[in-house]
């Protein structure tokens, strides 16, 4: 079986425990995880909370094809950087029409809706985004929805639920659980 690639996006501003817990929680799961920095600087960035994080590269939309799967984190600053960036929303796009997974955390939905994807679409996001989200589809006060081959979640509390979600799609339940267990999580 191929090894499954994923690529998450990080920008200033992105949150911190949505991207370091997604991609550790992918890798623990044998899944191949580029983090792929977004805007001007890529070599660095700096979080929400001030931590920073050294991505693996830079976001190239050329390389987007390679990719079994795309994850945009929240944090205010990091989504306001992709929703600027027309070739992430392309990105998501594609994604959605090729039926590759796009998943999404916290305030990271807003770059669905700006991509026009979550239009007749049940997701969930944090309560905060809520308003400013509901016109596009039906939002659901869960901590993980999936709608067809988009992936939403509420904020950094259930980020653990999120990635353990995202490895059930990419591997399976068995892949899930054991990587659940592994760290004490209750799955």
């Amino acid at each position: 079986m191929k090894k499954k690639n994923v690529c998450v996006l990080v920008a200033d501003g992105s949150e911190e425990m949505e991207v370091v817990i997604v991609v550790d929680v992918l890798r623990r799961a044998g899944v191949s995880v580029f983090l792929a920095g977004v805007g001007e600087e890529t070599r660095m960035v700096t979080t929400s909370r001030g931590v920073r994080i050294a991505p693996d590269g830079a976001w190239d939309p050329a390389e987007a094809n390679r990719f079994d799967a795309l994850v945009i984190p929240g944090g205010i600053g990091g989504t306001e950087a992709m929703c600027a960036d027309a070739s992430v929303k392309q990105a998501v796009r594609d994604f959605v029409a090729a039926g590759k997974w796009v998943a999404s955390i916290c305030a990271g939905p807003t770059v669905l809706r700006d991509a026009g994807v979550l239009t007749g679409r049940r997701f969930t996001c944090h309560p905060a985004c809520r308003e400013d989200l509901q016109s596009a589809g039906t939002w659901v006060d869960e901590r993980v929805v999936r709608d067809g081959n988009i992936v939403t979640s509420q904020a950094p509390g259930t980020a653990f639920a999120f990635a353990l979600a995202l490895v059930e799609l990419l591997e399976s339940r068995a892949t899930a659980q054991n990587v659940a267990a592994g760290m004490l999580y209750p799955l």
